[in-house]
């Protein structure tokens, strides 16, 4: 298989300055294929007889299990762990449970680490480091004879120092040794160019107690009233609405595209079951769930890669690493509001493959910080973004229990701590479940009467 420009030009400045210093930190959009560039790197020095074995470790088995077929693909050699292979993959959690044997490698041998998704690993000493950073510092830092560590979001949420990472004076911004961003990869044809819908609602009205508010976007809601993100993520209006706007836009895809599929990234489990009701119940899609709760999330993820089901929800664990070229279609619907989060969800939908139709759309509420976050991808793509502002105008065909009912819920699966939403309209189905998973300990009557409006954040427009 051809490298593409960009994994070549890497391989080759990586080669170079492996003569001069011996770690390397490539930064890539999620879905350029960082773990193709990096098989190919290990291979070329494996090829110069300059390491003896490789090393790779990633943040979840998943990701594992597509490093282990990269590698045995390109280096035409074993990539199990097994005798007479020539490396394996590790997750970063498992780190802790190597012993020292295993270790001991690292000091009798040449070895090659690569640490994918490497903004997992905090710190650049034992005081500031977390655990799977501190297990860096200690056995790989100065006894491996190349590190390469990967990213396609080269930050942490609490800005604390990566791993092995420099940073550049004055500013003190991390320094990489080779970029390769969004913008050059969409022009590449190696990432689909995406298109960001931030849906709104103009009229809403919120009993708290005695207290009655009306608010004219979900923006002044949650920073006017003590209502919760999460609370409105569970809202089964919203849910539906956000639903339906995916439903439809996969189905005009899959005219083209029969194998197109979307993602759905839920709060919590009980918030993804509610998810996966709605869209088999009342959308009439096919779909399937995975969750770390499941004995074969990965068979699970395995089967939707290369099977033709519309959905597959998510919590958690399709985030990041995770490729699956058919996804064309994601609702964010996760309370995780960071913006490493966000890009990494925005990745699993920018992977390009042979299909003739490579349209990409996330869709998210317009809560402030995601708000944010797709109106800073402009940093990425410069002069070529087209903001559009879209009314809709017609009436939604969304519906609502006519007797109230209470949802009942807590921050966690298991927790007891209840909270009723009461919802007055016309009809719709009992709720397969009335668990859902929010935050809130008060009551509160909130019903959404405006409007939705989508906002499209059409970027390469």
């Amino acid at each position: 298989m051809q490298l593409r420009q960009w994994q070549s030009k890497c391989i080759k400045h990586a080669l170079k300055l492996y003569t001069q210093q011996n770690h390397f930190m490539c930064l890539a959009t999620p879905g350029a294929g960082k773990t193709v560039m990096a098989a190919e790197l290990a291979r070329h020095l494996l090829d110069a007889g300059k390491i003896d074995f490789v090393l790779c470790f990633s943040p979840s088995t998943e990701v594992n299990e597509g490093i282990r077929a990269t590698f045995s693909k390109r280096l035409n050699k074993r990539f199990d762990g097994l005798i007479g292979s020539v490396g394996n993959a590790y997750t970063y959690q498992s780190m802790s449970s190597l012993n020292s044997g295993f270790w001991q490698l690292l000091n009798t041998h040449r070895v090659m680490v690569i640490m994918d998704e490497v903004h997992h690993l905090k710190g650049h000493e034992y005081a500031n480091a977390n655990a799977w950073g501190e297990e860096v510092l200690v056995n790989i830092q100065d006894k491996a004879a190349f590190t390469l560590a990967l990213s396609g979001t080269p930050w942490r949420s609490d800005k604390a120092p990566i791993v092995l990472s420099r940073f550049t004076e004055p500013d003190n911004t991390l320094h990489c040794d080779f970029i390769y961003g969004l913008e050059q990869a969409i022009a590449d044809g190696v990432c689909r160019t995406p298109n960001i819908a931030l849906i709104d609602n103009d009229n809403i009205h919120l009993n708290e107690g005695d207290e009655r508010s009306v608010f004219n976007s979900f923006s002044s809601l949650l920073n006017g009233s003590s209502l919760s993100y999460s609370a409105l993520l569970h809202h089964p209006q919203v849910m539906l609405y956000v639903l339906k706007l995916g439903v439809e836009k996969l189905s005009k895809i899959r005219e083209l595209n029969q194998k197109a599929g979307g993602l759905i990234v839920a709060s919590s489990i009980a918030h993804a079951k509610q998810l996966l009701s709605y869209l088999v119940d009342d959308l009439a899609q096919s779909a399937c769930l995975v969750t770390s709760h499941m004995k074969k999330p990965s068979k699970t993820i395995e089967q939707f890669r290369h099977n033709n089901t519309q959905w597959i929800v998510s919590v958690g664990m399709i985030a990041e690493g995770t490729d699956i070229p058919r996804l064309q279609v994601c609702c964010h619907l996760s309370r995780i509001k960071t913006e490493m989060h966000y890009r990494q969800v925005l990745g699993r939908i920018l992977r390009v493959d042979a299909s003739p139709n490579q349209a990409a759309w996330l869709f998210t509420l317009a809560e402030p910080s995601l708000s944010d976050f797709a109106q800073r991808i402009n940093v990425d793509l410069p002069e070529t973004t087209v903001v559009l502002e879209h009314q809709n105008t017609e009436t939604i065909d969304i519906s609502l229990p006519a007797n109230k009912y209470q949802i009942e819920s807590s921050f966690n699966d298991n927790a007891t701590n209840a909270v009723s939403l009461e919802l007055s309209q016309s009809k719709m189905r009992e709720p397969v479940t009335k668990t859902r998973d929010m935050e809130e300990e008060n009551n509160y009557n909130l019903a959404l009467l405006g409007g939705f409006k989508e906002r499209i954040v059409q970027l390469f427009g």
